[in-house]
Order: C-alpha cells, then sequence, then structure tokens
C-alpha cells in the first residue's frame, strides 16, 4: 500500500490534469465568444482545490506524523 507521501505526489499530478482541463474549457469559451464562466470549469476548479487540499492535509500529517485526528 502507498504512504502518504505517495499519495499526496499522484494527487498533486491529478490537480494539474484538473488546472489543465480548466484552463482548456476557458480558452474553449473564449474561443467560441462566450463571457460567462463556463459552468463545468468551476466545477472542475473546486475539485481541483478539493485535491489540492487533501495534498495538505496529507503533507502535514507526514510533517507533524499525528494520527491522532482519525
Amino acid at each position: 500500500m502507498a504512504d502518504t507521501d505517495e499519495l499526496a505526489d499522484r494527487l498533486e499530478t491529478i490537480a494539474e490534469e484538473l488546472a489543465d482541463l480548466a484552463l482548456d474549457r476557458l480558452k474553449s469559451a473564449v474561443r467560441v465568444g462566450r463571457s460567462v464562466r463556463p459552468v463545468d470549469e468551476k466545477r472542475i476548479t473546486q475539485a481541483r482545490r478539493a485535491v489540492e487540499k487533501a495534498v495538505h492535509l496529507l503533507r502535514s500529517a507526514d510533517v507533524t506524523g499525528d494520527d491522532a485526528g482519525d
């Protein structure tokens, strides 16, 4: 089983992929002349932030070594 550092690394990769996807959605909207932020881009960005938060939580658990919060 992967340790938290490995999981955090994988989640960072996923967060980067989500950021790229959100940017692609924004670029597509601009290309077709939309002036409103695409709904799916907003959802993707929220997912990216949640993944980044998970990365932060996993990284801080590695630093503190505190498992008491489970």
